[in-house]
């Protein structure tokens, strides 16, 4: 099958599975094939905790002047132009089209449409827009899974910038977005597909007045996670428990967090040679331990995603968890929790032992910190090509990045610089859209983040395989650890193999 052939196909297996005409089963295993990785597909983080902080924003959070000065200039000869962008939900997009687009549109004349859509249905559009070439959409948001899929349909950033000089926004500086970003998120092989949009990643979260009334510290270990957890509900429960986990069997959040477990107790997924390696000393070691962390939350967990955890610790029913940083800004708003101003954040857990990326495979990078990002990119197939490309830098400077921050919810950004910008910096106070979280969010990606391996097949392991055989082992279905790591295996083998 050749490319052009393969993408059409793509784009009606996309298509066909949005309508309801095939199950996410059989769209992942298909999809697989195919090449594009969709490990969240149909089940993203939908209503992500999203907080608009209304009266800072109307009173002082507004572009600089020397952006709007700019976007005034460069963007004359493309006033009337119109352009589109089809996103997910995430904190950057929400910001951008509820806050701050009225600003590049009163500057530029450029009229920007901005759909917000589950992911499966901005995987639609952007499949079927890529087999056309019609250039529908001008701006791609690209999932990391989806990176190398989509690699050739998008410009590299750096050829824009050096293309077109006269477009290129004044200290830009694409050097500072964050390396780690770069590198896990928005490049395959060596091709930029786009710059880091968006960065979720896995932070510890814990109740502090709950800590101290029983003597217990922020846990810098798995042990004291577990230790901790336990003596919370032992000595709180059955009110309160002492950690919130996600999972739901058959869930992705169910594999996001038992990622971070075997990453944490010193596993690994894969082995150098490309085999699994979760049923191994190490993997099965985990598993015991993310056996024994269950016995300290409420009851009900098995049916949650990390909705269902992040609103345990929000009312109140679980002292801790190993979670997404944009829930912080959350827990911190009264309006929203009973738990505003009671919540720290901290970096995750140090692992027990920690395997290299050199002895893991497919590029898979053990860390506590289990990211999951996405890159925005200008389409090849764009009738306003220059266009987009200043809306991308304008939705991706360090000034916007700012606002979005600030605005947004305190989501972590995606340039080394913003995290110290004074706007950002002034918000680390508790209350709606607290910044407080974000040097932790800092740290974690410098030093402790988590990425999945890259493979066609890892949208059916990790949203199938993995969480249905871990539903399993904790519904009781195993006789041990050992039996469902090894089935699991036997399974992921022959996925692989095809």
């Amino acid at each position: 099958m050749n490319e052009r052939d393969r993408k059409s196909y793509l784009a009606a297996v996309t298509d066909r599975f949005v309508r309801g005409g095939m199950d996410r089963r059989e769209f992942l295993r298909v999809a697989g094939k195919l090449g594009l990785g969709a490990t969240a597909l149909g089940m993203g983080f939908g209503n992500r905790p999203f907080m608009l902080n209304k009266a800072v924003a109307q009173e002082q959070l507004k572009p600089s002047a020397d952006v709007m000065a700019w976007l005034k200039d460069v963007g004359k000869p493309f006033a009337g132009t119109t352009l589109k962008l089809a996103t997910e939900s995430t904190p950057p997009s929400n910001a951008i089209n509820s806050q701050l687009k009225q600003y590049f549109e009163e500057a530029t004349g450029i009229k920007v449409e901005i759909e917000v859509l589950p992911l499966e249905q901005v995987l639609q559009k952007l499949t079927l827009d890529v087999a056309s070439s019609l250039g529908t959409y001008d701006l791609y948001y690209i999932d990391q899974s989806w990176s190398a899929s989509f690699s050739k349909d998008v410009f590299d950033p750096r050829e824009q910038i050096e293309a077109n000089a006269e477009l290129a926004m004044p200290n830009y500086n694409i050097d500072d977005f964050l390396p780690a970003l770069v590198d896990g998120i928005s490049k395959y092989e060596d091709r930029w597909v786009g710059v880091p949009y968006d960065i979720p990643i896995f932070i510890m979260i814990y109740r502090k007045d709950i800590y101290e009334k029983l003597g217990l510290k922020a846990p810098t270990t798995f042990e004291e996670l577990l230790n901790n957890s336990a003596t919370i509900s032992k000595e709180m429960g059955p009110t309160t428990f002492g950690y919130a986990g996600q999972m739901k069997s058959g869930h992705y959040a169910l594999e996001c967090e038992w990622t971070s477990m075997l990453w944490g107790n010193g596993g690994s997924i894969f082995s150098a040679d490309k085999k699994f390696v979760g049923n191994d000393e190490r993997g099965i070691a985990a598993l015991d331990y993310y056996t024994k962390l269950k016995a300290t939350m409420p009851p009900g967990v098995d049916g949650w995603t990390w909705d269902g955890q992040g609103q345990a610790v929000a009312q109140g029913v679980a002292a801790s968890m190993l979670s997404w940083g944009e829930f912080f800004p959350y827990f911190d708003d009264a309006s929203q929790t009973k738990v505003s101003g009671l919540c720290e954040a901290v970096i995750p857990p140090q692992p027990i032992a920690l395997r290299k990326p050199s002895e893991c495979g497919y590029g898979e990078i053990p860390g506590v910190g289990h990211q999951g990002g996405s890159s925005l990119a200008v389409s090849r197939y764009s009738k306003s090509p220059h266009a987009a490309w200043i809306f991308m830098q304008w939705a991706t400077c360090a000034d916007t990045q700012a606002l979005i921050t600030t605005l947004g919810g305190g989501t972590g950004p995606t340039r080394a610089s913003v995290y110290d910008d004074p706007r950002v910096v002034a918000n680390a106070r508790v209350g709606a859209g607290t910044t407080r979280h974000l040097p932790v969010v800092r740290e974690t990606i410098a030093k402790y983040m988590g990425s999945e391996p890259d493979l066609p097949q890892w949208a059916q392991i990790s949203s199938d395989t993995i969480p249905v055989g871990l539903g399993k082992y904790f519904a009781g279905n195993y006789g041990s650890s050992k039996e469902a790591m090894d089935d699991i295996g036997a399974q992921i083998e022959t996925i692989v193999q095809g």
